[in-house]
């Protein structure tokens, strides 16, 4: 079984009044709690996210790859009962996401984003996904991503690239569904750990719980 991995990221956070949302997940950990909207316009992602948070699915999974300026990983079930130091990251649930990449969503800081494997649809786990940390790019950093993706970076989002960070690099190749809209700090304390040559942290990083907010009436319930 092939191990899912990420590239490399780089992240940043953005405003979120304009971008259409109905879920807010709660993930609480070792480290502290994350507060993250759902993206309205991924509904596959959205509502699998929802599912298995539901179903207490990441209840005890592992933070399994964390690395600085880049990103923090989750979601594979394996991680419930690993031992330590254990090679993880190819847990999965038996499916995979189609991909729903979203010009307006992209890798700034505090993404939430679903993890994969190389696979040529660029389709998602069905249940790994990582919080971007990233780092602030330079105008020329971000003209060489343009030029390797053959693409052009829209000005807004160059702007929270060297402003805020995030990993330009990874934009339409991952689905990003959502954004940290509390809790970075926890993300810094957690990306910061230290890791085997794995990337996994030495102290094992736990998710406690992922609990579902859904938006009505412009509240929260």
């Amino acid at each position: 079984m092939k191990r899912i991995l990420l590239l490399s990221a780089f992240i940043g956070l953005s405003s979120i009044a304009a971008i259409a949302q109905k879920y807010k997940a709660i993930i609480k950990t070792d480290a502290g709690t994350i507060e993250a909207i759902l993206y309205k316009n991924t509904p596959l992602h959205t509502k699998n996210f929802v599912k298995l948070a539901k179903s207490d699915f990441f209840e005890g999974v592992l933070f399994h790859r964390v690395i600085p300026d880049f990103m923090i990983q989750a979601g594979d079930p394996k991680s419930k009962t690993a031992k330590p130091g254990e090679m993880l990251g190819d847990g999965d649930v038996g499916y995979k996401i189609p991909a729903e990449l979203r010009y307006e969503y992209y890798h700034k800081k505090g993404a939430l984003a679903a993890a994969r494997d190389n696979n040529p649809e660029k389709a998602s786990s069905g249940c790994q996904f990582y919080i971007v940390d990233g780092k602030k790019y330079t105008d020329e950093e971000l003209t060489q991503i343009e030029k390797r993706n053959d693409k052009k970076i829209p000005d807004v989002q160059k702007e929270m690239y060297k402003k805020v960070g995030g990993t330009p690099f990874l934009d339409g190749n991952y689905t990003v569904f959502g954004e940290v809209t509390k809790g970075m700090d926890v993300v810094e304390k957690i990306v910061n750990q230290p890791r085997n040559q794995a990337d996994r942290p030495n102290k094992d990083q736990h998710i406690k719980s992922v609990k579902i907010r859904k938006k009505f009436l412009g509240i929260w319930w």
